[in-house]
């Protein structure tokens, strides 16, 4: 980070008038080391900070697992970090809202058909907004996160979303929902920061949670078996039905279709649909008719998807996308890097081209848009995939009985 205050400029290293032990920042601590150094780091800057960590649920094993966050002893190591660094703290329940938010819609979207990214919702739908809410009730001029994601100031006075120094901590696709308001309130000091640069600070810190592993998986899951949640939650999605191949074929049984996932190749429970080949993909969830529709690795291949819930943060209004479309670097996967894609805006309807395709896209899941400067550094936004065109599952024998089907009620 750079130097604490600029005296020409009149702003801090957070881009804020005023100098640090002028400038309150309430700080979000889950207990892991990335939000600790973030909180310490500010204060040994001379800011005003305030650490608040969210229990967000607390449930049997979850409260022990290694490598949740936001319940139990990441509650115990948060707070600890704060006394250890001199910063007050307070714990807030966000359970009930945890649940409505996110649980629910968890639930919700598996039974749909579709693969949910609860960890996006959470800061869409928690993070960023109760809690930023609750950092601007306590006078705070910034609310400050552990993320790995940088803003900048853009050349129309309000800042800019841009990926990380650290490529492979990137979190630009579990962001694209904040808005330009909280933009302009968030701070991201580890942006500039590689994860084993973060480390280094927190054992110079002598920081407890130095060596703490990274959070896994989703946090209120604690077994790693979301179909657990999902059962519970929602008892009626997990009705058995068929296995079929795109010809049409029936290949099998399964006992739900929340247990399966477009691209899922092991765990089906059949064999090769002919002999001498490879076991069959997942290419297709059909909740209505209660099918996993699988074939081969080829028919996986997405080209168009359609967006639902697109946040924009372009310089240019999203309705002023030319006719044409606009070229884009877009990003389906939270771990695959950005491809080259094309944005389509006609009549409100958001639809992304790519390029050269992707395997294994499933509707629930984000795709989020990069401008083409800077390799990619810039994130104009993204949305919600509703429909991935899957050009095997639209011409074949399946979906040929689907609409004859549609038809017939």
């Amino acid at each position: 980070m750079r130097a604490s205050f600029d005296e020409k400029t009149g702003l801090n290293s957070l881009d804020l008038p005023g100098r640090p032990e002028e400038t309150r920042v309430v700080v979000a601590m889950s207990g892991g080391v990335d939000s600790s150094v973030t909180a310490a780091l500010l204060a040994e800057q001379g800011y005003d900070v305030v650490g608040i960590t969210m229990q967000l649920y607390d449930h049997g094993m979850a409260v022990q697992k290694k490598g949740a966050c936001c319940a139990g002893q990441d509650i115990h190591d948060a707070r600890r970090v704060a006394e250890q660094i001199g910063i007050p703290h307070y714990v807030l329940d966000y359970e009930d809202r945890f649940r409505e938010a996110v649980i629910e819609d968890f639930a919700d979207s598996y039974a749909a058909g579709e693969t949910p990214i609860p960890c996006i919702r959470c800061n869409e739908r928690v993070k960023f907004r109760d809690l930023l809410e609750t950092a601007r009730d306590l006078g705070a001029a910034a609310l400050a996160t552990g993320h790995y994601i940088a803003t900048r100031p853009g050349a129309n006075g309000h800042r800019e979303l841009h990926r990380p120094r650290d490529d492979d901590r990137d979190q630009s696709y579990f962001l694209f929902t904040t808005t330009q308001d909280q933009l302009d309130y968030l701070r991201f000091p580890l942006g500039d920061l590689t994860k084993p640069e973060a480390r280094a600070i927190a054992e110079r810190m002598g920081l407890h949670v130095a060596a703490k592993p990274d959070s896994q998986d989703i946090c209120f899951v604690p077994t790693g078996r979301y179909t657990t949640i999902v059962d519970r939650l929602r008892p009626n999605a997990a009705m058995a039905g068929e296995i079929v191949h795109l010809d049409g074929r029936v290949l099998g049984r399964h006992e739900g279709i929340t247990r399966f996932t477009i691209g899922q190749r092991r765990g089906l429970g059949i064999g090769a649909a002919e002999p001498n080949t490879e076991p069959p993909f997942v290419v297709g969830l059909d909740p209505a008719r209660k099918q996993v529709i699988v074939g081969p690795r080829e028919a996986l291949l997405t080209r168009r998807l359609t967006l639902r819930e697109v946040n924009w943060l372009g310089d240019i209004p999203l309705a002023g996308v030319p006719a044409e479309g606009q070229d884009v670097l877009a990003k389906v996967r939270s771990t695959r890097p950005p491809v080259p894609a094309r944005l389509f805006v006609e009549a409100g309807a958001v639809e992304v081209e790519l390029a050269n395709g992707e395997e294994g896209v499933s509707p629930g899941q984000a795709c989020v848009f990069y401008g083409m400067e800077d390799e990619g550094s810039r994130v104009l936004g993204g949305g919600w995939i509703a429909k991935a065109v899957n050009p095997a599952l639209e011409t074949s024998q399946v979906a040929e009985n689907m609409a004859q089907d549609a038809a017939a009620r």
